[in-house]
């Protein structure tokens, strides 16, 4: 197995993100990948899953993914049955850190208990 197909649901990731100026070779049993993503947590997304194929240190893969907008960690739009908890939960693995978002977003948002299917929520650096 190359390591291009090895990593491949890598790639079918970065496809879905809309990896801006994306560029992929393989080489001396390395892969080389590089692109722009829009914020950090499609970054950590791309890490978590070449991670998940292989291990916390791969060694067969090199990967420069650098991020357009730094000034937050994600934007999130509210669908039905969203809490700023789960929000939260969802991003930060902390339901309690959901004021951060609150707090972040009081320009569309008066309540933290009320939020509305199809507002978009940025989910801010911790």
């Amino acid at each position: 197995m190359s390591v291009k197909a090895k990593y491949q649901k890598v790639l079918d990731l970065g496809e879905k993100l809309n990896v801006k100026d994306g560029r992929v070779e393989e080489s001396d049993g390395k892969l080389k990948v590089w692109g722009t993503v829009d914020c950090q947590y499609e970054k950590d997304q791309l890490w978590d899953a070449i991670k998940a194929i292989g291990g916390e240190n791969p060694s067969d893969i090199m990967a420069d993914i650098r991020v357009a907008n730094t000034g937050y960690y994600a934007k999130h739009t509210v669908q039905k049955g969203d809490t700023l908890s789960k929000i939260a939960q969802h991003y930060y693995g902390d339901m309690k850190k959901y004021m951060a978002i609150f707090e972040a977003n009081r320009d569309i948002l008066k309540n933290p208990d009320l939020i509305h299917p199809g507002q978009v929520l940025t989910i801010p650096n911790l």
